[in-house]
């Protein structure tokens, strides 16, 4: 029975360790360091708090057409990553790529979606942020 114990707390702290859930300063503190620009900041804060609670590893349940959202950003596999070991697709990474606790690679794939479409790639932001974005005042 220990040994089952033993066991089932080494793999939670296994699992545990595979993501990163950010704070929402240290959220703030990390788009700042990935170069996202501080007036459209609070947006992307609760971009992220909407699509994946600030949790970096995160896959979506199948959305209706099939595809999945992938990491921080919830990048779609449709357009932007691709679900094999080679990287593809707009952003030319591999879905797996964006559940990394550094998020350089996400970064840089959102942006490129941001530059294309604006917020409204994605529908966190276009359902609950367009007129109620968070306090990002003490960060």
């Amino acid at each position: 029975m220990l040994r089952i114990v033993v066991l089932v707390l080494l793999l939670n702290l296994f699992i545990q360790s595979e993501c990163k859930q950010f704070t929402r300063c240290g959220l703030v503190y990390e788009l700042r360091r990935q170069g996202f620009p501080e007036a459209k900041m609070r947006d992307w804060v609760c971009l992220v708090e909407k699509e994946s609670q600030r949790t970096t590893n995160i896959v979506s349940k199948p959305n209706k057409d099939g595809s999945r959202d992938y990491g921080l950003f919830q990048i779609n596999d449709k357009y932007w990553c691709s679900k094999t070991s080679t990287p593809g697709k707009d952003c030319n990474i591999t879905c797996r790529s964006l559940l990394s606790n550094d998020i350089t690679v996400a970064s840089t794939c959102a942006k490129k979606i941001f530059k294309r479409h604006g917020f409204r790639a994605w529908y966190g932001w276009l359902n609950h942020c367009q007129t109620n974005l968070p306090d990002i005042s003490n960060c």
